[in-house]
């Protein structure tokens, strides 16, 4: 049960950052989930610096930091893929 809680809640986050987000992404359900799951651990990676976890510490954690995590790394991702973009 926790592995599709951990899903449900990253499809959630990576809608909510999408939604949040400016510009065009395009990605299907399967990569929005992906994207909300690795912001959740970013977001976890995140709070652990403001708090007394210790940072090598893998963990999920809320809706909030999820959210913010996967803004992150959606940010992250558009920067990264500006330059490949071909012109024809």
């Amino acid at each position: 049960m926790g592995i599709l809680w951990l899903l449900v809640v990253g499809l959630v986050a990576g809608l909510i950052a999408r939604a949040l987000v400016p510009g065009r992404q395009s990605m299907g359900l399967v990569m929005t989930m992906v994207l909300g799951v690795v912001g959740s651990f970013v977001g976890g990676f995140i709070g652990s610096l403001f708090t007394h976890r210790a940072v090598t510490d893998l963990h999920a954690t809320g809706l909030i930091m999820s959210v913010l995590g996967s803004i992150v790394v959606l940010l992250l991702v558009g920067m990264a893929g500006r330059g490949r973009r071909i012109h024809a």
